[in-house]
Formats: structure tokens, sequence, C-alpha cells
């Protein structure tokens, strides 16, 4: 097992495991080193939402940072089909959040934090990344959060 998997059974952490057959767009696109994720949900296996409604009025920010940690956790089983081993990650160059925010609603940073804190838990330092938090007038299936990235690939 790598280490990175051992560090990923170690926090109690389970991947997910999707069918992506049959999707005109794709999870990931790798060029050259650079491992580019399109927006994840924080969906079950079978990509239905696990989370639903505005931050700040409809829902608490404690949901919402699960909200975006269970988009990390469908983020790294992308990478992991898509690469192999996750120990081939040599780190997370840009991460961006989208946040569907009541309308007084800006702590849109720390919603994203549970996608950031869990990269960190599981990459250590490579985990860390660049980052934007921007607040989203309606997101797909009225989920609070989605987050794509940017991976370099080693």
């Amino acid at each position: 097992m790598s280490e990175t998997g051992k560090r990923i059974e170690n926090l109690g952490i389970t991947l997910p495991v999707r069918d992506r057959k049959g999707k005109g767009a794709v999870d990931a696109v790798l060029e050259g080193k650079l491992l580019f994720l399109s927006a994840h949900l924080p969906v079950d296996a079978e990509g239905k939402a696990v989370y639903t409604g505005k931050v700040g009025t409809e829902m608490d920010l404690d949901t919402a940072y699960q909200a975006a940690r269970l988009c990390g956790l469908n983020m790294l089983a992308t990478i992991k089909d898509y690469i192999g081993e996750l120990d081939r990650v040599d780190y997370f160059v840009k991460a961006l959040g989208l946040v569907n925010s009541g309308a007084d609603f800006s702590s849109q940073p720390a919603v994203m934090n549970g996608f950031s804190d869990l990269m960190v838990e599981v990459f250590g330092k490579r985990g860390q990344h660049a980052r934007s938090a921007m607040g989203a007038f309606a997101l797909p299936q009225n989920v609070p959060v989605v987050v794509e990235a940017i991976v370099k690939i080693r």
C-alpha cells in the first residue's frame, strides 16, 4: 500500500467509488504533469447530493464545511482513478471553491477550509495550495459548494 494510502486508512477515510462511464464531460484531464480537476460536488456514489441549500440561510457554516470536505473526498477518488496511486501527487497547485451563498453570507473561505484541511490531513505540506473561494447565486442540484483544482503529478 502507498504511503498516502496508509495515511488515508489511518485517518479512517474511505474513498467513494463512482461509475464515471458514459459521460460527455470528464472529471479530470491530465496535461503533461498537471491534472486539471473539474468541479466536484458533495454527492454520494450515485451522484445524488448529500448536502443541499444556501449557506447562511438554509445551512450553517459547520455543515457547509463538511460538504466541502466531501467534495475533497470525491476529488481524491477521482485523482486515484486517473493516476493510480495518490503518492504520485507531487502537490496541489490551486483550488477554486464556489459557495452557494445566502445574500448576507461572506465566509466562503471558511467553507472551503473543509476541502483545504482534508488535503493537508492526507498529503501534509503537499496538500497546501493557492485558493480562491467565491459566492455563487446557484449551484447544480442546489449543493452548497463545488470545488475544482489543479494538481501537479510526479
